[in-house]
């Protein structure tokens, strides 16, 4: 069965896009996806006239948000990954939310960190609050890490969107966890600045997050043990990320159906050493 997209309360059956034609699909696609991004903030924009300091500040976070959503450098990237090196798409381990993941067992497993995505992985689309089912299960994991956690966003402490890092700060005193300050979004660029914040090799940290495109990627591109946590919710998100999401879905469900396998990682040797990283519900705290 082909995956289904379910938004605004309804569900849409997607169909799977031919992988060998898939890099002629994407320009299109992506200007698509351009195009919705651009008509949300000029409708923004205009709504800016005539708010109070205040609320005029909040709406132009809203639209860097919003003008985030393109990543043009990330869409040509998976173009590549899906016609030359698919596993790079595929996590290690894929789960319904942090709930069932053991942290102690990747711990002892020789892993020395975590970083995290945040919307649809800690908390709903541009919200603030940590969601119920991720609550508990961070604040084990920053325990079992002894705070070796950091929090790698598209558009809070990226200088193109937050060049003085105050989004990232905001995020900082509402989540707990610090906002890695850095200048490409995922899926491109090294793991250097990781590395330096870690004070370790990537190849000991743990990517988790819900995009295929962006999060996975990036992870498998250095060498981290890749995460996939289920989205929560596909309210609020821009119709880009909408779009996207849709299809780096279903591509990456057509590759596991063909057995593709996620890139071989130095502490993992196999599938069911991966699956050892999973807690079972009554575990659960």
């Amino acid at each position: 069965m082909a995956p289904r997209l379910v938004a605004g309360g309804h569900t849409q059956q997607v169909s799977v896009p031919d992988v060998r034609r898939l890099h002629l699909k994407l320009p299109a696609l992506a200007w698509r996806g351009r195009r919705a991004s651009l008509v949300h903030v000029w409708a923004a924009k205009r709504d800016v006239v005539g708010m109070d300091a205040k609320s005029a500040v909040q709406e132009r976070t809203l639209m860097q948000r919003l003008g985030q959503s393109f990543n043009s450098a990330g869409i040509a990237l998976f173009a590549r990954v899906a016609l030359s090196d698919q596993p790079l798409s595929l996590p290690h381990l894929s789960v319904a939310d942090l709930r069932w993941i053991d942290w102690p067992a990747l711990k002892a497993a020789g892993f020395h960190g975590c970083v995290f995505d945040k919307d649809n992985t800690l908390t709903e689309p541009y919200e603030l609050e940590l969601h119920p089912h991720v609550r508990d299960s961070l604040a084990e994991c920053s325990r079992v890490f002894e705070g070796r956690l950091v929090l790698y966003s598209n558009s809070a402490g990226l200088q193109q969107f937050d060049p003085d890092g105050k989004e990232a700060a905001v995020l900082e005193a509402a989540l707990g966890i610090p906002v890695l300050r850095h200048r490409e979004k995922k899926p491109s660029g090294g793991s250097e600045d990781i590395e330096q914040h870690f004070g370790c090799k990537a190849e000991q940290l743990i990517m988790v997050g819900d995009r295929y495109l962006t999060d996975v990627v990036f992870g498998n591109r250095n060498g981290m043990l890749t995460i996939r946590p289920a989205p929560f919710t596909s309210r609020g998100e821009p119709k880009a990320v909408l779009l996207a999401r849709s299809i780096e879905e279903a591509c990456a469900a057509r590759w596991q159906r063909a057995g593709v396998q996620p890139p071989s990682h130095p502490l993992v040797q196999s599938a069911a050493a991966a699956a050892a990283f999973i807690r079972h519900p009554d575990a659960w705290q």
